[in-house]
């Protein structure tokens, strides 16, 4: 099974085998009023709108104590959240819907971050080497491309970047590799290609890359991309927490997508990014409302390319 998979189904344990616990509650107060709440996160800028919010104190006015950490990407988050180990995580809309046609009882509870649907303007795209003989999506066919997560949003959408291109997607060969490591691993050579966003994308184009598919673009007009979501055990034990979350979540996108040059500012917090690079990064839109039909998109694709095996996700029950 692949490694998503395994991990979706050792946290389905540790769910059962916790059920009697406190997993899904949160931790105690940090002070008087205060609740914490851990979020797992990915360093990457699409998170840049929570780190914000609660510098602006977006969570702390609404009693939340807000904590983040990171992961590798959703499918590796989805089981913290039902562990316990968060309360709310950051997933690519993709890892959801794999969870979700797995029984995972989980769902969306606030927007995360979209595409801005430009292409030669977005904050992701297939990036490859100065000197390299790609040079359009469809001689990505036959090659090496790096994603953060295997069977997920990334392939998925490269896909599509290949076949609206004319090329052949099953003979692309995916590796999978963190974001951060991206730059330097398809500097030395380790692939042909790599599926970069913000703001390892940029380092990428200041080692003098470049970038031969937008795939968030070709995959679906203002994509939503990933979004921030909760285990269906909290929101019954504590829906007024989850209320207060998703509130201080809307105003943190609102005021992110209003503060660019903060934006950009907070990204340093928590990454190792300098400020040339950070400035140099294409912001992705951070709207509050859901794209529904361009995940629809994301789901017939990924059924189309076998990521969801023989099941179909059922949106209803994952979307608000």
């Amino acid at each position: 099974m692949r490694r998503s998979f395994a991990l979706l189904s050792v946290a389905a344990a540790l769910v059962g085998a916790t059920a009697c616990g406190s997993s899904d509650s949160p931790s105690t107060p940090a002070d008087e009023g205060s609740t914490k709440v851990t979020v797992g996160v990915i360093p990457i800028v699409d998170v840049a709108p929570i780190y914000l919010g609660k510098e602006k104190g977006f969570f702390a006015s609404r009693g939340i104590d807000l904590v983040m950490e990171s992961g590798q990407g959703g499918a590796a988050i989805v089981p913290g959240v039902l562990s316990g180990q968060f309360q709310f995580g950051f997933s690519n809309v993709t890892s959801l819907m794999i969870a979700q046609t797995k029984g995972v009882p989980i769902k969306v509870v606030a927007n995360g971050v979209a595409s801005t649907g430009e292409e030669g303007a977005d904050f992701g795209g297939v990036a490859v080497r100065a000197d390299s003989p790609i040079q359009s999506a469809k001689d990505l066919a036959g090659k090496k491309v790096a994603v953060n997560t295997l069977q997920n949003i990334g392939d998925t959408t490269v896909r599509e970047s290949v076949r609206k291109a004319g090329g052949d997607p099953s003979t692309i060969s995916f590796v999978e590799i963190g974001f951060p490591q991206m730059p330097a691993a398809l500097a030395g050579g380790q692939v042909d290609a790599a599926w970069v966003v913000e703001p390892s994308l940029s380092v990428v184009k200041s080692q003098g890359g470049r970038v031969v598919a937008w795939n968030y673009v070709d995959a679906a007009p203002d994509l939503t991309v990933a979004t921030y979501f909760a285990s269906t055990k909290l929101m019954q034990e504590n829906a007024d927490l989850v209320r207060r979350f998703t509130e201080a979540m809307n105003e943190s996108l609102t005021y992110a997508a209003a503060h660019g040059d903060e934006v950009r500012q907070v990204l340093g917090t928590y990454t190792q990014i300098d400020q040339k690079t950070r400035d140099a990064m294409t912001l992705p839109q951070w709207p509050t409302e859901i794209n529904k039909a361009s995940i629809e998109t994301l789901a017939t694709l990924g059924k189309n390319d076998g990521v969801f095996g023989d099941k179909t996700p059922d949106l209803t029950a994952l979307l608000p």
